[in-house]
Formats: structure tokens, C-alpha cells, sequence
């Protein structure tokens, strides 16, 4: 493994990467950050949560000049959850290079304060590409200054019919600019589509199949019913803190969801129609423990990052053995371990042979019949999520909430989970067991009613998003 040290980066940025906790490079790191840092436009291959992030962030930042006020970078990415991400782990990186602001540009929310934003400027532009293409045609959004474009996750942007607008974004860019793209597959159709875009581009691709003893997979063979009770049957014997359930339809996710909160499971279906606002709320439910089972179809649940993911369940078979392998990759991630169970009905069992081939290993069979049930199975999530009508624009922080939740509402910090803050709301996770008698004391005796909890010194709204 290489150390970052290795790489011609100033010393503040190294210094900050050793805070972050980046010591040795990742395969994909090691094999394109030299080309990188060099100017070569690049194509890259590489499974997810592999630290290709990382790989390109520093390549934008590192010949980035801070007090050049205009769009230098700008990365494309398929979902608003995936660019978020992306925008936040571009502004831990950019704390070694000074004061870089980076805007994140998606659709879903209006896009009046999005301009307000770029009147101000930026230095580097996270988007997806209908909302990007959105600002060009406004005239709100400058990318004549771009020196680095990546595009992200690029086989899902075109599989999503986003091919348009990544051209038409591009011929905004200057010809002469550094353009990576990251991808978990490379098709003939993409490589074609995207030639345009490059300039010699570097090829590598970082071994895509995950290893076997990170993640323990197991096939179970299924009738043409009952794939509904076979999930219920392995969330009972295996009782995982958190699930992650891969449906091909939509409509398998709902009725997946509705039966798992039949049988007493905090369950919630994820799939493209869901109106943003919906969306953003299921993934800081999951996101906060507040649900244990999320139901998904892969393109909804693409960008999805979720730490410490026990398990992975495939309720049908993928027909295409990279998305299995894209799938499973969502456990077992760092240094962690995790569970995927497949399940196949008969027809099903000539795309098994697909993935064996594809992952050079035989698949595991095991028995639904010789599951147990755990005792603590069917339970609700452990904590249950408090909404706050007051976010980043109410000045709220997480300090604020945590210390009106601890100070009047009496909770320990450990009683305390995940705090979510956006422009307008807040979202925190409390222990289900204590919660509701905790907020009844952070509203007690104020004068704006049982509803209104005091925090600061003033009153915001509460509810509990129940499930």
C-alpha cells in the first residue's frame, strides 16, 4: 500500500488528510492519483466504496486557487443523495486548501436560493445533470472556468436518459479541461457515447468483485409465491440492526414494506416517484436507525452510503451480475463485515449462473427451513426520529439540539442518535424508549402550546415522524 505522503500535495493538505484518516491510498487511489495531479484525463473502473471520492476530490482541489473566485471544478452525478455526499466529502478534503466554497446544485428544491448562491460564486459546482442543465439555460451558471469536470457514476447517468444533458453541459466547459470518469461498468455503449469527452484518457479499472471473506452470501431457492414471508423469515432468524432489501419493481417494494410492518418490522419502500421532500426524509430515517428495513429498487437506492449496513437482501435476482456485485457491495465495506442473502425461484436460477461466473465462485446454498427465529425479531427500530420546524436558516446547530435535549428534556447523550440538519427542518434520533417523555418535557409550561418545544431560548414546532 502507498502512503499519501508519496504524492506532490503541500503540506497543509497532507496534514489534513492525516486528520481525516487517509494514511494509505486505496487501489483506486494509488493507481490514478499520480496521472491525475499530472492533468491526464482518465476512465476508471472501480466498485463502490472504493475511495474513487477521494480520487477525483483531490485531483480538483489540488490545482484549485481559492482566490480565483470562479466555477474551477464541477463533478455530475446521477442522484441528489449521491451528490451530497460527494459535496461533503469534497469540503472535508478542501479544509488543507483554505477557504473553497462548493455549492451543491439538485433538483427537488427550489431554485431561487441556489441562485442566490451563485451570485456569490464558487469554486466547484456538485450536480446532477437536470439541474445543471437547468441553470445553463437561466444563465445562472458559468462553466467557462472549469479545469476539471468528473463525471460520476456515468453508466447510471446514461442508463437514467441523461446523455443530453451531460453533452450539452460539457460543450459549456472549455475545450482545453481535465475531464475523469468514474464508473462501475464501461460498456461499448458508454465508451462510445463518451469519447467526445476525452483526451487520452488513462484506463484502469480496480478489481470490481468483493472479497469473499468480507461479505458472506447465501442463495436460498424459493417457489413462484411467498418471497414476502422468505424475507420475513430471514429478517426473524438473522435479526440485522439495519437491512437493505433490492426489489426489481416498484411495486414489489411497496408491497414488500407493507407486509415486513405487518409483522412488526420498521419498514419503508424507496423507489423513483417518491416526491423529493418524501425521499429525503426515508433516507434520514434509515440513515438515524428510526427504520430497519429499507426496501429499494436499485435505481432509487443509488448513491445511497449507509456505514455499518449488516445486510443486504436480493428479494429477486439481478439479470445482471455487476448489479448483484454493486448491490451486495452497499455491506461489508471498510473494515467491516456483512451478510447477503439471495433469493431465486426456479427461472430464476440461470442468472445465479451468471453471478458465479461473474464472481468465480460457487454460490451457497442454505435451507429457509433450517432458520430459527430470534428472540428480539419483529421488533421496532431502536430509535425513533424527532422533526423540528427549524433548520440551518433558524441558525439551529447540533450542539443547540443537543443541549436542549440533554439540559430540559433530560436525556443522556447516549439516549441521543443522529442529528440531520437542512435549510428548514431537523431531524434528530432519539431512543424510542425514553423519547416520547422527553419531548413532553422540552415542551412543558411554554406558552405556545404542548406541540412547541423551547431550544435557545425560543419555541419551534415538533412532531414525530411515525412510520
Amino acid at each position: 500500500m502507498q502512503a499519501f505522503t508519496a504524492l506532490p500535495l503541500t503540506p497543509p493538505f497532507l496534514a489534513n488528510l492525516a486528520t481525516l484518516g487517509y494514511h494509505q491510498m486505496t487501489a483506486i487511489q494509488a493507481e490514478s492519483l499520480p496521472s491525475v495531479l499530472e492533468g491526464r484525463d482518465l476512465i476508471a473502473q472501480a466498485k463502490t466504496g472504493s475511495g474513487k471520492t477521494a480520487a477525483f476530490g483531490i485531483g480538483i482541489l489540488h490545482k484549485l486557487n481559492p482566490a480565483w473566485f470562479a466555477v474551477q471544478g464541477l463533478v455530475l452525478c446521477p442522484t441528489r443523495e449521491l451528490a451530497d455526499q460527494v459535496a461533503n466529502e469534497l469540503r472535508r478534503l478542501a479544509r488543507g486548501v483554505g477557504n473553497v466554497k462548493i455549492l451543491t446544485l439538485t433538483g427537488g428544491v427550489s431554485m431561487r436560493p441556489q441562485m442566490a448562491s451563485l451570485e456569490h460564486g464558487a469554486h466547484i459546482v456538485v450536480g446532477t445533470p437536470g439541474r445543471i442543465r437547468d441553470h445553463l439555460g437561466r444563465g445562472t451558471l458559468d462553466l467557462s472556468n472549469v479545469q476539471t469536470l468528473v463525471l460520476d457514476e456515468a453508466d447510471r447517468m446514461t442508463d437514467m436518459g441523461f446523455y443530453d444533458e451531460i453533452e450539452n453541459i460539457v460543450r459549456a466547459t472549455p475545450q482545453r479541461r481535465q475531464t475523469l470518469l468514474f464508473s462501475a461498468t464501461y460498456p461499448d455503449d458508454i465508451r462510445f457515447a463518451t469519447a467526445g469527452f476525452l483526451r487520452d484518457p488513462l484506463e484502469i479499472a480496480v478489481e470490481s468483485r468483493h472479497e469473499a471473506d468480507k461479505i458472506n452470501q447465501r442463495f436460498y431457492e424459493i417457489g413462484f409465491e411467498g418471497r414476502d414471508e422468505a424475507v420475513g423469515r430471514l429478517l426473524k432468524h438473522y435479526s440485522p440492526v439495519s437491512a437493505l432489501a433490492f426489489c426489481n419493481t416498484k411495486a414489489r417494494c411497496r408491497e414488500l414494506a407493507d407486509y415486513l410492518r405487518d409483522q412488526g418490522f420498521s419498514a419503508l419502500a424507496l423507489y423513483g416517484e417518491l416526491e423529493q421532500q418524501e425521499r429525503d426524509e426515508i433516507l434520514v430515517l434509515f440513515a438515524n436507525r428510526s427504520c430497519s428495513v429499507l426496501v429499494a429498487t436499485d435505481v432509487a437506492a443509488r448513491g445511497l452510503d449507509i456505514a455499518d449496513l449488516d445486510t443486504v437482501i436480493n428479494v429477486d435476482v439481478s439479470k445482471d451480475p455487476e448489479v448483484h456485485v454493486h448491490r451486495i457491495g452497499r455491506t461489508g465495506r471498510g473494515s467491516g463485515t456483512g451478510m447477503a442473502h439471495t433469493l431465486c425461484a426456479p427461472n430464476e436460477k440461470k442468472w445465479v449462473r451468471l453471478i458465479e461466473e461473474y464472481q468465480q465462485q460457487d454460490a451457497v446454498w442454505e435451507a429457509l427451513d433450517s432458520l430459527g427465529e430470534h428472540p428480539e425479531a419483529g421488533r421496532p427500530a431502536p430509535m425513533v426520529t424527532l422533526l423540528i420546524a427549524g433548520g440551518k436558516k433558524a441558525k439551529l446547530r447540533p450542539g443547540d439540539l443537543l443541549g436542549a435535549l440533554t439540559g430540559d428534556a433530560g436525556l443522556t447523550k447516549e439516549q441521543v442518535g443522529k442529528i440531520t440538519i437542512s435549510e428548514f427542518s431537523s431531524y434528530v434520533a432519539l431512543d424510542r424508549r425514553v423519547a416520547h417523555q422527553a419531548v413532553e418535557r422540552l415542551s412543558a409550561g411554554n406558552p405556545m402550546g404542548p406541540e412547541f418545544g423551547a431550544i435557545k431560548g425560543r419555541y419551534f414546532k415538533m412532531r414525530f415522524i411515525n412510520l
